[in-house]
This record gives structure tokens, C-alpha cells and sequence, in this order.
């Protein structure tokens, strides 16, 4: 008689996906996530006795465990084959404490991509549970219970209820609160350029940018120092010095790890770190394709690695060779990243001839637009550099120099399937070649155009700016950069404005106090080492007991010096104008998850609240009415007239402030393009556009 055989995951999803591969002789469940955690009532850690956990039920889970032990006392055995990272291990390694299953025997099943012939080889060659793994989920699980149940109360007492502090959160609320502070404090230095526009005998007009004098640079910091340049070259004879003429080859880049996922995904389509994951993770379980079924379309999307397989490179080769030629072709491995696990593949398709054409039909719009990312980084990583004409020539005049710079694709390769827009629009060189010029040449000056300008402050960091910050740190990893970020917005630390984000006066007076006292919980490279030992335990080379001790005792020691030290903090809350309509209370400024809003100071007794009207400086062009900030049901920032409901007018960018459209009078709004800052006119007709310096 065939042997029958249970098979436990984490989604329904991926239990779909899996039934249709394995057959009849397994059936397949899905936990829905972890069955048991520490409880949230209480600390559930014994750490005079080896940190020790305390793990229970989940609440709501006991149907499912109820379920699956029936299912497990059907079959002749039972396999594991949750995720393949610490939390999928973890997962499992609860589900055999769970259902009695000896964590020693071969039960655990892991497999990259969720295709037929991956699947079925995992089940081939099923392992014991990692137990190293285990411990490393384990001991960041215990280092967060440690550092939110004995910090936050202390909080709670000091500066106000409900408050929590968290291990790698709270690292990520200095970096914000930092930059802040650097941009609160900077002081904007000025400077000048000269641009000159030449006209050649061959009527061919060309810029050149102002360098210096016999070869070294010369910055120019005033008017004065612009204008002695202005008059040693006006109504001067103007002669090519040099041309330099050269090939130049760029790379495409490797495909995608989780944050370069996660950035360029918010770079790209404007998706949240938590959105990128969540859609990925749908691609990774399965996707119905019509008659095809349930299909895993991307390999696992955790992951450090820029690995390629070798039949992953096959296939994507045959596809190009189709579909380019032999031309395009150019078949290779990316370098890892210092440090990287390497446990696993990049992010790619599970098969390079699933277009995102041919799967159109059967995602969903935000399913579609990051397939297509995934799809096109990968194609493009397994094909030809792509090669430019570059000519770069010097004007010389009275001894100062002018430099220009051109070049054109010469061979597109990788850039007819993927463009990197960061890496175009930060070149320093013009689109197209210049003239034709020869040396001693000389040129017909058409005008001199100097301008002054200020040196600005470092960018507030949106989401893609902050994910790499904090894999550059080695804060946090990966996987949790999402829940990161999630949980330093839920707790308003922080708020997410214009896609960038501020620290709140919570977050900021939180970090202060946090630097005082719990300096190495703030600390940057204390965080970054936790990690590293946290692989290290992964590894095998660092027991997970003491690590734990290591920090608990000088961690100890500090909440006993706070407890004692630390003076109470009154945040007084901003009075609004706004009268209650209940009670007749002035309004006061709360910040929620979704930013600030008006709340009634007598809650609980009165629970009105209102939004907070942000006036945005424009008027609306149909009723004339304040232009004011407003958010989705999503929390999603937009504009909208003051008059709503009576007038209707929305729009998702940021209009712009006292300025209409010189050419017909219309509403200007902020827009991002090609790297570049600009207002553009919302009236279809007209189409004005202009570059400016700073998206305020």
C-alpha cells in the first residue's frame, strides 16, 4: 500500500500551488504562520535559567493545531516545508514540537522556487530541522521581548503610555531624527557657474561648462570672482584645446536582492517596502494562470545573494538568443555582496519564457508592474554591456577652459529590455555626440549665461534611501526592513510625508532620551555587530545563550541607572483653533498612524476627532477655494478642494504654492522625471513644464 504523506506550509496559497505538484498521496495544509509565540501578556522569558522561553498557542490558532494533529495521526508522514529562511525554520520547529515530530529526522523540505521539477526534488531530499537556524530566530525573538518589555514600561512612566521601544526600531528613528538635525543645522553655502553656448562655421551649436585655468579647477564661490572670469573671456577668440574621443561600456546591474528590490520597486512604482513584500510573496506562492493552475512565477524573495543558477542562465540565454540574437547575449555571474549569506538565489522568474505579456492577463495591476521589474532586471543581467560614443573636448580662451561632454548608444544591449533611470540621469554627459571638432578650431561665442546657486542640505530619506542606509549599517536585514519601517510609523515616531520621512516630536524627544540612557541601544555599529552574531549563531560558530548574556548584563545595568536617573517628560499638546462640535473644547494635534489629526482633549468622555487641514498654498482652479492636504481610507497623501463635497477637484501631486502656469494660468504641481525637479501644468492643452532646483 503507498504510503500517505502530510505536507504543512504557511498559506493556503502556497498549499495550492504545492497539491498540484505532489499528487494524491499527499495532502497539503497550511499553518496560516506561526502556530506558537511568546504571549503577549506577559515577559515569558526566564533568564536566570538560560533565557528560556515561554511559548504558547497563538490565540485563534487552536482550531488549526487541532487540525493538523488529526491530519498528522492519518498519515505514515509528515513533512515540513515552510519558508526557506530563520522564520520558516522557526516555524517548522514549533510545528514538530507541536505535532511530536523528532526534529533530528529527515522532515524538512526547502526548495528556492515553487516550480514542478524544484519541488519534486526537495521531496527527494528531505533534512532534519537546522537547529542553528532555529536558535538565531530565536535569540533576535528574545533580544526584541528583552529590549520592548523592559524598555517600554520605563517609557511609559517617563514620557507617556502606550509607548515601545525596539531593538533595531529604535536605531532606525535616531538615523531619521539625525538627518533632521543635519538639515535643521546646515547653512547653505553659495556658488556660480558660467555655461557658454557655441556656434561652430557648420552653424552646429553646442554648451560647454566653465573648469578652470591651465588645467586646475577653479570653484567659483560669488559674483565677484564669476564676474572677473566673465570679463577675462568676453570678446575673446574662443579655440578647441583638445578633443578626446573614447568607447565607453556599462554593465547591467545584478539581479535583485530583497533591498534592491524593495528600492528600486520604490523608486520605480512608488510601492512601499511592506506592499513590495506582500505582492512578492503572492508571486513566490503561486498564481493562477487559466488552465495551467497555480503557478510559482518568482524564486524566494528573501534573500542577500546575486547567485544565479546555471539552468536559470540557460534558459534566459535561449530567450535572448530568440528573441535579439547572439549579439545580446552575454551569459554571466554577479559578485556577492561582503557579508552576504548567500543562502539562497537572486529574485528572478522562475522561467525567462513566461513574459510579462503572456501573464498579463492573470495578475492584478501591482501583481503585473513587479513581475515585469523582476522579469526585465533579470533578462537584462544575462545580456550584452551596452556601448557608447563619447567625445569630450576642452575650449580654451585666455587661458580659463571650458569643458563639454556628449555621447549616444552606440550598441544598446542590455537597455532595450532595462534602463536604469538613477544611473541615466546622474551622468554628467549630454545626451548626443557634440560637433564634429578639431583641435585649434576655433568657435563663435553666442552668449554667456552665470548663475548663482546654494548648496543644499542632505535629502530627507524616502523609502528606497532608507533601506539602503540600512543594509549599508547592516541594521536589521533584509526580510524585517519592511516591519521596520511598518513599526516606526504605527507608534508615530515618525510620519511619512511627500514620501519622505520626519521624525515626530514623540520620536525625537524617545531618541533623546534613548542616547542619554541606553546608548548602545541607539547605537549604530553596537546594532550592526548584534546582527552579525545573530548570523554567527545561524552559522554554528556562536552559541545563542551567550550572546543573550552579553547583552542583557550591561543592558540591566543601564535600566537600573534610567529608572533612577531619568526625569519625567511633559509633552505638552498643541492647541488648535478648532472648536468641538460635542463640547466645545479647543482641538488638540495627536499623530496616529497616518500622520496628524484633531482630537478632542476630553477623550474618553469625548471621542470626536477631525483631520487636520494642511493648506497648501494654491487655490483650487474650479471653485477658487483652499487647495488642502487629505488622505486615502489607505493613508495614501493626495489634494483636494476645502469645498468637498460641493466641489470635487483631486489631484495626487503636490500643487505649487502661490504660482500658476505662465503660459494659460493654470494649477502648477511638483513632479519627479528622469531624476529632475519639475512644475508642470495639470491643463492637458497647454503642457508647460520647467525645471527648478529644489522640489520644496
Amino acid at each position: 500500500m503507498a504510503k500517505r504523506n502530510l505536507v504543512i506550509v504557511e498559506s493556503p496559497a502556497k498549499a495550492k500551488t504545492l497539491g498540484k505538484y505532489l499528487g494524491r498521496r499527499y495532502t497539503v495544509k497550511a499553518s496560516v504562520g506561526h502556530v506558537r509565540d511568546l504571549p503577549k501578556s506577559q515577559f515569558a522569558v526566564d533568564v536566570e535559567n538560560g533565557f528560556k522561553p515561554k511559548y504558547i498557542t497563538i490565540r485563534g490558532k487552536g482550531p488549526i493545531v487541532k487540525e493538523l494533529k488529526a491530519a498528522a495521526k492519518k498519515v505514515d508522514k509528515v513533512f515540513l516545508a515552510t519558508d526557506p529562511d530563520r522564520e520558516g525554520e522557526a516555524i517548522s520547529w514549533h510545528l514538530a514540537q507541536v505535532l511530536d515530530i523528532d526534529v533530528a529526522s529527515p522532515c524538512r523540505v526547502t526548495f528556492n522556487e515553487i516550480t514542478k521539477n524544484a519541488v519534486i526534488e526537495a521531496f527527494k531530499n528531505p533534512r532534519p530541522i537546522d537547529t542553528n537556524l532555529v536558535d538565531a530566530q530565536q535569540a533576535r525573538r528574545i533580544l526584541d521581548r528583552i529590549v520592548g518589555y523592559r524598555l517600554s514600561p520605563l517609557l511609559w512612566k517617563k514620557v507617556k503610555k502606550g509607548l515601545s521601544a525596539g531593538r533595531v526600531q529604535s536605531v532606525t528613528v535616531r538615523l531619521i531624527c539625525d538627518r533632521e538635525a543635519e538639515i535643521q543645522n546646515f547653512r547653505p553655502e553659495e556658488y556660480w557657474t558660467i555655461t557658454a553656448e557655441f556656434e561652430t562655421e557648420e552653424k552646429e551649436k553646442f554648451q560647454a561648462e566653465f573648469y578652470g585655468r591651465e588645467g586646475e579647477k577653479i570653484s567659483l564661490s560669488n559674483q565677484a570672482e564669476t564676474e572677473q572670469v566673465l570679463a577675462a573671456v568676453r570678446d575673446q577668440p574662443f579655440t578647441v584645446s583638445s578633443v578626446r574621443r573614447s568607447e565607453r561600456r556599462r554593465n547591467p546591474a545584478a539581479p535583485f536582492t530583497t533591498s534592491t528590490l524593495q528600492q528600486e520597486a520604490s523608486r520605480r512604482l512608488g510601492f512601499t517596502a511592506k506592499k513590495t513584500m506582500r505582492i512578492a510573496q503572492t508571486l513566490y506562492e503561486g498564481v493562477s494562470l487559466g488552465e495551467e493552475g497555480s503557478v510559482g512565477l518568482i524564486t524566494y524573495m528573501r534573500t542577500d545573494s546575486t547567485r544565479i543558477s546555471p539552468q536559470a542562465q540557460v534558459e534566459a540565454k535561449e530567450y535572448i538568443l530568440e528573441k535579439y540574437g547572439e549579439p545580446y547575449v552575454a551569459t554571466r555571474q554577479f559578485a556577492g555582496k561582503k557579508g552576504a549569506q548567500d543562502a539562497h538565489e537572486a529574485i528572478r522568474p522562475t522561467s525567462s519564457a513566461r513574459t510579462p505579456e503572456l501573464v498579463k492577463q492573470y495578475l492584478k495591476r501591482d501583481e503585473l508592474r513587479l513581475y515585469r521589474l523582476i522579469w526585465e532586471r533579470f533578462i537584462a543581467s544575462q545580456m550584452a554591456a551596452a556601448v557608447y560614443d563619447t567625445v569630450a573636448a576642452e575650449v580654451g580662451v585666455n587661458g580659463y577652459i571650458f569643458r563639454a561632454r556628449g555621447s549616444q548608444v552606440k550598441f544598446p544591449g542590455f537597455l532595450l529590455v532595462y534602463k536604469d533611470n538613477q544611473s541615466e540621469s546622474s551622468s554628467k554627459e549630454t545626451s548626443g555626440l557634440l560637433p564634429e571638432l578639431q583641435v585649434g578650431q576655433s568657435l563663435r561665442l553666442l552668449r554667456l549665461l552665470d548663475k548663482q546657486h546654494f548648496t543644499e542640505p542632505p535629502a530627507r530619506y524616502n523609502e528606497a534611501m532608507l533601506v539602503k542606509t540600512l543594509e549599508e549599517l547592516g541594521i536589521g536585514r533584509p526580510s524585517t526592513y519592511a516591519t521596520i519601517i511598518d513599526t516606526i510609523q504605527s507608534r508615530g515616531y515618525v510620519v511619512r510625508e511627500q514620501k519622505r520621512f520626519y521624525p515626530t516630536e514623540l520620536g525625537q524627544i524617545v531618541t533623546d532620551l534613548l542616547k542619554e540612557f541606553f546608548p548602545g541601544i541607539v547605537n549604530i555599529e553596537f546594532t550592526a555587530s548584534l546582527e552579525a552574531e545573530l548570523d554567527e549563531i545561524e552559522e554554528g560558530t556562536a552559541d545563542w545563550v551567550e550572546v543573550l548574556s552579553q547583552f542583557y548584563g550591561p543592558f540591566e545595568q543601564e535600566l537600573k541607572h534610567a529608572e533612577a536617573k531619568m526625569q519625567a517628560v511633559d509633552i505638552a499638546p498643541i492647541v488648535s483653533d478648532v472648536i468641538c462640535e460635542n463640547c466645545g473644547r479647543n482641538m488638540v494635534q495627536k499623530t496616529g498612524r497616518y500622520g496628524q489629526f484633531l482630537a478632542c482633549p476630553g477623550f474618553p468622555e469625548c471621542r470626536n476627532t477631525k483631520p487636520l487641514i494642511k493648506d497648501t498654498g494654491a487655490k483650487c482652479p474650479e471653485c477658487q477655494n483652499q487647495i488642502v492636504e487629505r488622505r486615502s481610507k489607505k493613508g495614501r497623501l493626495f489634494y483636494g478642494c476645502l469645498s468637498y463635497p460641493d466641489c470635487n477637484f483631486v489631484i495626487w501631486n503636490r500643487p505649487v504654492a502661490g504660482k500658476t502656469c505662465p503660459r494659460c494660468g493654470g494649477l502648477l504641481v511638483h513632479k519627479q522625471a528622469g531624476g529632475q525637479n519639475l512644475h508642470v501644468c495639470i491643463n492637458q492643452d497647454c503642457k508647460f513644464e520647467e525645471q527648478v532646483e529644489q522640489d520644496d
